[in-house]
């Protein structure tokens, strides 16, 4: 059963504050796209701190996300190419 609302506390609870200890982090967003999606975007200075992050992110979610979340995360990266 997906709990946007719950889920939402957890990772500002539990997950924003190790994504703090991650050398490199530029910013990070958790946004509720709506019908159940729930969406992250982080920012680093290079990929090593966006490793971490994937990393950590897996075990919080497993340990903390999974049983709110109606399909497991799909995880993706690269290079920003635009900005403003």
């Amino acid at each position: 059963m997906t709990d946007p609302a719950e889920a939402a506390r957890r990772v500002n609870e539990g997950f924003v504050p190790l994504m703090r200890q991650i050398p490199g982090l530029l910013a990070y967003y958790w946004v509720d796209a709506g019908n159940g999606v729930m969406v992250s975007t982080s920012v680093f200075e290079n990929e090593a701190g966006a490793d971490e992050s994937i990393k950590k992110a897996a075990v919080f979610v497993r340990d903390n996300l999974a049983p709110l979340l109606p399909n497991p995360p799909e995880v993706m990266s690269g290079p920003v190419v635009a900005s403003v």
